[in-house]
């Protein structure tokens, strides 16, 4: 099942009240359920947030929304780990399939949710990696950590390495690929680490100056050589998308030291069995 509610509350009461009566084919305990998730919005003094109590007593004029989706709300998904805790930001482990994000139909899939209840504490997204894609992330715990290590992303200054396992057998030495994406500038650079011959398949290094969205999935394809288990650019597979955010390093702008985060040998293969 798959609804939306769009209201605007009448007179004083609970949020689950004025769900409820919205919303007559959904039980009180799956609407509850879907609020825990992050499925309902408010808006509360000019912001849109997300309304997870049920039992919050609401004025009139309060506009409620409300996005069910069974299947998203059904999702168990596998849990990040907390590889190191800086302080004002931590850095995990993100496993294939997990958002970095929520979006309106909930958050309960998500690093940035699931990190908030883990540490109880305030989450702020700091860059992004595909659901599909694994490897590292950072969370800030502060807005003004959030926008000072943004800026390391944005600015370039950010030292990124990927490890990709894609068809075909590529042979490449720093291979230079600067194919635009979406009419932008975008520069990757591809190293062989080994062959697969019996399996046709190459593990390749690759490090990115830009962040486009799905550079490195897109220059990959380009070369001729899709990421293994690619939807988009290549073609399914049994195994998740094979790419990993292995490496990260830069200026901290917040400890004024070179920070080198780079994930443990049991959280870094990609050999398909």
């Amino acid at each position: 099942m798959r609804t939306t509610i769009d209201i605007t509350v009448k007179q004083p009461g609970k949020a689950i009240d004025a769900l409820s009566e919205a919303a007559p084919g959904l039980s009180r305990q799956k609407i509850k359920d879907a609020m825990t998730k992050g499925a309902c919005w408010w808006t509360h003094k000019g912001k849109r947030l997300r309304l997870r109590r049920a039992t919050k007593e609401l004025k009139p004029g309060i506009r409620l929304q409300f996005y069910y989706d069974e299947k998203v709300l059904e999702r168990k998904p596998e849990k990040p780990i907390l590889l190191e805790n800086a302080g004002r930001y931590t850095v995990w482990f993100k496993p294939h399939g997990l958002l970095a994000q929520g979006s309106q139909w909930g958050d309960h899939c998500s690093l940035l949710r699931l990190a908030e209840i883990q540490l109880e504490q305030p989450c702020h997204l700091i860059h992004r990696l595909d659901a599909d894609a694994a490897g590292l992330m950072l969370i800030a715990h502060d807005s003004k950590a959030a926008g000072a290590l943004s800026q390391c992303f944005s600015g370039r200054t950010m030292t990124k390495h990927y490890k990709a396992r894609v068809a075909g057998l590529i042979d490449a030495r720093e291979q230079l690929v600067d194919a635009p994406v979406e009419g932008k500038a975008a520069v990757s650079r591809v190293s062989t680490l080994e062959l697969d011959e019996t399996g046709e398949t190459s593990l390749v290094e690759v490090s990115i100056e830009t962040g486009r969205k799905h550079q490195i999935r897109r220059h990959l394809a380009g070369l001729g050589h899709p990421i293994i288990g690619d939807r988009l650019y290549g073609r399914p597979a049994g195994a998740p998308l094979q790419l990993l955010a292995f490496f990260l390093e830069f200026d901290c702008p917040l400890n004024k030291r070179k920070m080198t985060f780079e994930l443990p040998a049991e959280l870094s293969d990609l050999t398909l069995n």
